[in-house]
């Protein structure tokens, strides 16, 4: 079944801004969440319309073409990234961290109201100055959620590199956190480390 596409611009009031999370399902790490605002009045450019009709699911692009998309789309639109920690996962449960997530990373855009698109069934709690529309599958369906996504997943990314090389013998510069095999094995072997969310099924039995 085809997806509707959104014509995003016709939600008022303004500004409308995309918001999607990344890392929800990962065994490690913090969640991520993007906030995007589409500036218009820089829509003026063949390379800023090529941006736009470049924006998709961040997990169909290949990692290189997600950090290029990304810094190009900052040339474009307002971005906000924020997240929530393994700690704040762990005290009320990964749905209301992603949730979280996303208020913090609206709130980083600095505006007073607005309509905001959201990925998925849920809209964000305690938003009370704006309206909000959750759409399933929204990161194909309108560019500002596509947008903050892409910035989220290439932001997480970094994080995850990070905690690469503070703790090596686990590859998350391969599988960002995600329960892969060898991801699992790993926690098998060496055990949980602090960056890991212990009441996730694949770590809370090593605890």
């Amino acid at each position: 079944m085809e997806l509707e596409l959104i014509n995003w611009r016709e939600y008022n009031p303004n500004p409308v801004i995309g918001v999607d999370e990344v890392g929800r399902g990962c065994l490690a790490g913090p969640v991520y969440a993007g906030a995007a605002i589409i500036d218009d009045s820089l829509l003026t450019t063949t390379e800023s319309r090529e941006v736009e009709s470049l924006l998709t699911d961040s997990k169909l692009l290949t990692p290189k073409k997600r950090d290029l998309l990304s810094e190009q789309i900052k040339k474009y639109y307002k971005i906000s990234i924020a997240w929530a920690t393994e700690d704040e996962i762990e005290k009320i449960n990964i749905f209301q961290a992603s949730l979280l997530a996303m208020k913090r990373a609206v709130e980083g855009l600095g505006v007073n109201g607005g309509h905001i698109l959201v990925d998925g069934k849920f809209p964000i709690p305690n938003m009370p100055h704006f309206t909000q529309t959750p759409l399933i599958k929204g990161d194909l369906r309108a560019a500002p959620i596509s947008a903050a996504a892409i910035c989220a997943k290439v932001a997480r990314d970094q994080k995850m590199m990070e905690l690469a090389r503070k703790y090596p013998n686990y590859g998350f510069e391969k599988h960002k956190g995600y329960a892969t095999e060898i991801h699992r094995k790993a926690i098998k072997e060496w055990g949980p480390t602090p960056v890991h969310r212990k009441t996730f099924e694949g770590v809370r039995e090593f605890c």
